[in-house]
């Protein structure tokens, strides 16, 4: 525009106008707009007076309109409809409206789960239809954006953090997050974001809440489901009963008209959903003895506990007959006020609560100094709460007998990683919990905004205090590990894990971060914009509120250092610039977009939950790792709690290096019509120095040969440090690499049809894809070589090659020559789907035990790839019996390292419709907008069965080379079944 245009904007609800005059350069500049739909009229004396409308401003993006004067009268206004969203930043950003928040069919409702519906977004695939996550993760369901790790995600509500304990995204004990009718826009900053935004080098996931207008409006609802209309899912037997009420409402209006509104939302979800567990079980034949394989002589005290806690199989036989499938239907209960769930453990023995629980309040506060001058503040807390292990009821009355104990005076222990076997958890502990975790974060930040001439300048600073609060009781009861059926069934274990300690400590780390950054967008011509920003952000080194801080200076002390510091920090010198730009070529359609940033990966408080738990001196933990024979179920804790050498140390390195992550993209966007546009971009990144975590490093050395690493043999080995029984580690050593096609196809609403179509092809590689802990997705491994990264370097852990999401709306227009009867039928009706397609996540088959001889309590040592016929591909997608193909894989031998690669297979990929009907039904004697809307959800429509991943049964030889019968069974789909839901909906 020319200089010296009145520019005055507002939104359509109008609650917000700002009025600006254009510079001597004919440039305008609103900043940090509220995220809406608005309104530009733009006048000069003169010239012809243009209003634009449906402007949509995003969360976390910054649009572009350039209008162009037309003398003439200036009391002619021409009314103009914005082109699609033009942006003006060099990042790569999308935006979920308010309309698709809010009639998209979601499963459970989460409004987190429209982040998937965005170019370069991926789902983790948990292994469970049921959703959410752990308390140990996070409850929130996991995603991975442009290649980061999920725990790299930053999630906001109105600005303020609302990552958890785990840095994990937000949810409920099922997964979700309610409150939707209270979201007004989520948006998604993939890569390359600016220098206001920190914390984090992976995804930006932003979401603002509804705020009250001039009108009051509101809705009241009602969602049901019942099993009667749902279908069998592949692994149920009878359909199990289902029943679900989602209710609740949300209203606003204004306090003060033009000033002031209020809004409210509420919702609530009773529910209680069968679901069928799949465990695999030792047969009839096994439990007298008759292996397969040969004739064992079972030891009287495993027959006694085998007869105790482990069922029958109830199913088919697996391979030779020692193991089978035992199937029941168990009947958790949720509740979402509480978000509480309770549900059965793996043989329905007891039934143990999960709970959790988030609070956020936030302040924010605009000041207008000038046409071309703003300051924003903002203040906000966050809190989150999880709890597990806490029994509602007991089924098995031997549970809780400590008669079975293997730890004098408590319940009995768990019995794990038994090749073919699911794991048995144990009893509950006497504490009443097995681990509660709390985590609040106090946050106040500051924005300048300032207009000069070509610059579009932004600064500010963020400090939040970060306090994370853990109390674990697990493995009081102890552990036992085996490494076969065989040895099971003798009496011969290799691993105990307990503690000695009656009363554990909390524990709770304290953390503090502090960020400033400085930005300009500078247009250096009317099409051409580049952005250049550098932000500095640094966290202190972890304390813990009792100076309860043990850690090894070096590998090999034989003892640790107590009390602060932790480790140096490497943060302090943590520079981030980021630089791009945005160009329009000739002020057309066609937008080109490219940046590169540097992103730092802050050492917070989640990185180190597991490592102030229960080492020495604080905490007398037992982990022998050698065991006689015979000392099942009491005679390894009686031997090794006095035992020195058998306690829990702790080695974070002690000078890490600047952990970061450096990004970069280049994007062309096309506007292919007035409603339709395309983006097409590429998308890299490279973590440097990302955590290496080993829960236990203390293993024993191999010998390079040119075959491969060989272990000593194992009754002359010594771990790196026979002062202890392991050895909890992070190192900052890891490496990761992506690459990607993004594209994005979006039409705004035109005839009544709007869609959002996304494709990802890409590929993330690391050498580990922890950083809590080695496990925290289901596919990751314990406990690699981590002296030589070669060997774990491959597919990351939540790769996902192609993804593809499709989201869509069709209000369906009302017959021309409806009236009378006819009328109300055939008017009204709108369609709506999301249907999403993916590629599988990689796995690696593992061994059972420990045949190589690292001496260590949790392995997961690999076998060797058997090149042979029909062995391109190492699965059977149409098998979910034996997905692996174990023909293909041979045993290593002893004190041998296979040489299969890590995450070298690729699990079963989804194919996913959910598909809803809405009649929109107008009462007019009510009032203008009063609608009853009936709506009909149908998730998963077609009932296909996307299998999960076999990551419970990934073991396909036991120690001793034989091989295991359920290596590769399938036992969960990652998506329900086919489920109906119905609901009315009063909407004003």
């Amino acid at each position: 525009m020319m200089p010296g245009v009145r520019v005055l904007l507002s939104d359509v609800a109008e609650t917000v106008s700002r009025k600006v005059t254009t510079d001597n350069d004919g440039v305008y500049n609103l900043p940090d707009l509220p995220p809406a739909v608005y309104e530009i009229t733009v006048s000069a004396p003169g010239f012809i007076t243009q209003m634009w409308t449906t402007i949509t401003v995003g969360v976390g993006t910054e649009r572009v309109l350039n209008i162009v004067m037309r003398p003439g009268d200036p009391n002619k206004i021409v009314k103009t409809t914005a082109p699609p969203a033009s942006i003006s930043q060099s990042s790569a950003a999308d935006n979920v409206n308010a309309s698709t928040v809010r009639e998209s069919p979601l499963n459970g409702r989460d409004w987190a789960a429209l982040v998937t519906l965005q170019a370069g977004v991926t789902g983790v695939q948990t292994g469970s239809a049921t959703g959410g996550g752990n308390v140990d993760r996070g409850f929130g369901a996991p995603v991975s954006i442009s290649g980061a790790r999920p725990d790299q995600n930053s999630y906001r509500l109105d600005g303020i953090s609302i990552n958890d304990y785990a840095n994990g995204a937000p949810g409920s004990v099922l997964g979700d997050n309610l409150g939707i009718d209270a979201v007004e826009q989520i948006s998604v900053l993939g890569s390359n974001y600016p220098a206001e935004y920190g914390r984090t080098s992976g995804g930006i996931i932003n979401a603002v809440t509804r705020s009250g207008t001039n009108a009051f409006h509101g809705d009241v609802y009602e969602f049901l489901r019942n099993s009667a209309l749902d279908a069998r899912n592949f692994f149920d037997g009878a359909t199990p009963p289902f029943k679900r009420n989602q209710f609740g409402g949300s209203a606003g209006g204004p306090i003060q008209k033009d000033r002031t509104f209020i809004f409210g939302d509420y919702e609530g979800l009773r529910q209680s959903l069968g679901l069928t567990t799949v465990d695999t079980v030792p047969s009839p034949a096994a439990r007298t003895g008759q292996l397969s394989t040969g004739t064992v002589s079972v030891d009287p005290a495993v027959r006694r506990f085998l007869n105790a806690f482990y069922p029958f199989p109830n199913g088919p036989l697996l391979g030779g007959g020692d193991t089978g499938i035992f199937t029941f239907a168990g009947q958790p209960t949720y509740m979402r006020d509480s978000s509480k769930t309770v549900q059965p453990d793996e043989f329905n023995e007891l039934h143990s609560d999960i709970a959790s629980a988030r609070q956020v309040a936030t302040l924010h506060e605009q000041h207008v100094f000038s046409a071309n001058s703003l300051n924003a503040a903002r203040f906000g807390f966050s809190r989150a709460v999880g709890t597990v292990g806490r029994v509602s009821s007991v089924i098995n009355p031997l549970i809780v007998d400590s008669n079975y104990g293997f730890v004098p005076g408590e319940f009995v222990g768990g019995v794990r990683a038994v090749p073919g076997v699911t794991d048995f958890t144990g009893g509950p502990t006497p504490q009443g919990f097995n681990r509660s975790l709390a985590w609040n974060s106090f946050q106040g930040g500051d924005d300048f905004f300032l207009t000069r001439g070509v610059h579009a300048i932004s600064l500010g600073g963020v400090v939040e205090r970060m306090q994370s609060n853990e109390l674990s009781t697990g493995n009081v009861n102890g552990v036992f590990r085996f490494d076969s059926l065989s040895d099971f069934l003798t009496n011969r274990p290799r691993v105990f894990q307990g503690l000695h300690t009656p009363a554990l400590p909390d524990v709770g780390l304290r953390e503090t971060l502090v960020g400033a950054y400085f930005q300009d967008d500078i247009r250096l011509r009317r099409n051409f914009i580049f952005n250049a920003g550098m932000r500095y952000e640094m966290v202190t080194v972890p304390t813990e509120a009792h100076n309860r801080i043990s850690n090894l200076q070096n590998l090999t002390d034989a003892v640790p250092r107590v009390g602060a510091p932790f480790f140096h920090n490497p943060t302090l010198r943590n520079l981030e610039p980021r630089i791009g730009f945005a160009w329009n070529p000739r002020g057309g359609k066609t937008l080109v977009r490219s940046g590169f940033g540097i992103f730092d990966v802050l050492p917070l408080p989640y990185e180190f939950n597991l490592s102030f738990q229960r080492a020495v001196p604080f905490v007398n933990s037992v982990y022998a790792n050698v065991l006689p024979a015979s000392t099942f179920p009491t005679g390894a804790y009686a031997q090794f709690s006095q035992k020195p050498g058998s306690g829990l140390g702790t080695y974070i390195e002690q000078k890490p290096k600047r952990n970061y992550v450096m990004q970069w993209n280049l994007s062309v966007a096309r506007e292919l019509s007035s409603t339709l546009a395309l983006t097409v971009g590429y998308v890299g990144s490279r973590g440097v120095h990302l955590p290496y975590r080993m829960d236990n490093i203390d293993m024993v050395l191999p010998t390079l040969t040119p075959t491969g690493y060989v272990f000593p043999s194992t009754a002359t080995t010594q771990t790196l440090n026979p002062n202890f029984g392991r050895i909890d580690s992070t190192i900052w050593q890891g490496d990761s690499f992506y690459h990607a096609l993004q594209a994005d196809l979006a039409k705004r609403v035109g005839h009544g049809i709007e869609f959002h179509a996304a494709y990802t092809w890409g590929k993330s590689i690391d050498t580990l894809s922890a950083t809590e802990a080695d496990d925290a997705f289901p596919n990751g491994l314990f406990n690699q070589l981590f002296f030589d990264q070669r060997t774990s370097r491959g597919l990351s852990d939540f790769n996902i090659a192609q993804t593809f999401v499709l989201s869509f709306t069709w209000e369906l227009p009302s017959p021309a020559s409806s009236s009378g009867l006819l009328k109300w039928p055939l008017t009204g009706w709108q369609f709506g789907g999301v249907y999403k397609a993916s590629t599988g996540q990689p796995f690696t088959p593992i061994l059972g035990g420990d045949p190589a001889g690292m001496k260590l309590d949790e392995t997961s040592e690999r076998p060797n790839f058997a090149a042979g016929p029909g062995c391109t591909t190492l699965t059977d997608p149409g098998n979910p019996d034996t997905y692996i193909k174990t023909q293909c894989l041979a045993f290593p031998g002893a004190n041998r390292w296979g040489n299969l690669g890590r995450n070298s297979l690729i699990g079963p990929g989804v194919s996913n419709l959910d598909f809803s009907i809405f009649k929109n039904n107008p009462v007019k004697h009510i009032s203008e907008n009063f609608n009853a809307q009936f709506r009909a959800e149908f998730f998963n429509i077609l009932n296909r069965a996307n299998f999960a991943s076999p990551t419970q049964n990934l073991a396909v030889f036991d120690q001793g080379g034989l091989p295991v019968s359920s290596a590769g069974l399938i036992t969960s789909t990652q998506t329900t079944s086919r489920q109906i839901q119905l609901a009315l909906k009063l909407i004003w």
